[in-house]
């Protein structure tokens, strides 16, 4: 994976990320190919992230639902939901109509 012409992610971009998304140190870093300890000390601004592996970050947190805002000239940088409380609303009612998934499930 090539990583984009995107800003590279801040540590606190990142813990915030996680805050939102409300996921674990555990799950994001597998999901990124990183060690859960080697996040945790990019978050408190410890260790430095190759591009390569700043972007495994950046998309692992998008996908849970994090939206990135870059720095302009009325604000400055942050991070923030993808969906609204409605829709999240939405789609968790979506997630359980089904019932249980059993193996056959696809």
């Amino acid at each position: 994976m090539e990583p984009t012409e995107r800003p590279l992610l801040t540590g606190d971009q990142a813990r915030a990320g996680r805050a939102l998304a409300q996921v674990s140190l555990d799950v994001v870093g597998h999901r990124a190919g990183l060690d859960p300890d080697q996040l945790r000390s990019f978050e408190r601004g410890g260790d430095d992230l190759g591009a390569a592996q700043n972007d495994a970050l950046r998309e692992a947190l998008e996908d849970h639902g994090v939206q990135f805002l870059a720095e302009d000239d009325d604000a400055g940088y942050g991070v923030r939901q993808k969906f609204n409380q409605s829709k999240v609303k939405r789609i968790e009612n979506w997630e359980n109509e089904g019932g249980p998934a059993y193996e056959d499930d696809i």
